[in-house]
C-alpha cells in the first residue's frame, strides 16, 4: 500500500480478528475442492508455497484455487481435503493440519492421499499474508500413488 496509513489494530481488534481469520479457514478449508474460498482474510500481496509452486499476489491465490477445484473434478470420482485443527501457534502464525485424498478418475480407481499443514503469517492487520504448505512427501512419491490401483495403495 503506498502511501496509505494503516491503522493500527489494539491487542484486543488483534486478536479478534485472528480468531475471524482460524473460524474461516475452518470453515473454507474442508471444501476448498467444492466452492470458492474466502479471501477477504488475505493480504492483496500474499506470497503462496508448496512443494510444486510458489507466487505473490491475490490474483494469483484466486486462480490457485480455482485450478485445486478444475483439475479436482476432472481427475478425480471424489477429493477430500480433511481438515484436523486450526489453531493459533503464535501471536502472529496460525496452523492447520490436512490431510487429501481422493480416487483418481481411471479404470484401476487409483487412490491419492498425503497429510500436510499450512503455515499462516498474519500481519499487524490481523490479515495472511504468508501462506506455506508443507507436505508429508515429496511431489513424486504422491504421483507414484496415480498408478496403483486403489486396493492396493494403502489408503484406509
Amino acid at each position: 500500500m503506498t502511501g496509505a496509513k494503516v491503522r493500527e489494530l489494539s491487542e484486543g481488534e488483534y486478536q479478534s480478528q485472528i480468531e475471524r481469520v482460524i473460524e474461516t479457514l475452518k470453515a473454507d478449508l474442508p471444501t476448498l475442492f467444492e466452492k470458492d474460498i474466502t479471501y477477504d482474510i488475505y493480504t492483496e500481496d500474499i506470497y503462496f508455497q508448496d512443494p510444486i509452486s510458489k507466487f505473490k499476489g491475490k490474483i494469483n491465490y484466486r486462480i490457485i484455487f480455482w485450478t485445486l477445484r478444475f483439475h479436482g473434478q476432472l481427475f478425480f470420482t471424489q477429493l477430500y481435503f480433511d481438515l484436523h485443527a486450526v489453531h493459533q501457534e503464535a501471536k502472529d502464525t496460525i496452523l492447520a493440519t490436512w490431510t487429501v485424498r481422493g480416487t483418481l478418475r481411471v479404470p484401476w480407481k487409483a487412490q491419492i492421499f498425503f497429510n500436510g499443514y499450512s503455515t499462516y503469517t498474519i500481519n499487524s492487520e490481523g490479515l495472511i499474508y504468508n501462506h506455506i504448505d508443507t507436505w508429508d512427501r515429496k511431489p513424486t512419491e504422491i504421483l507414484q500413488q496415480f498408478f496403483r490401483k486403489g486396493e492396493n495403495s494403502g489408503v484406509v
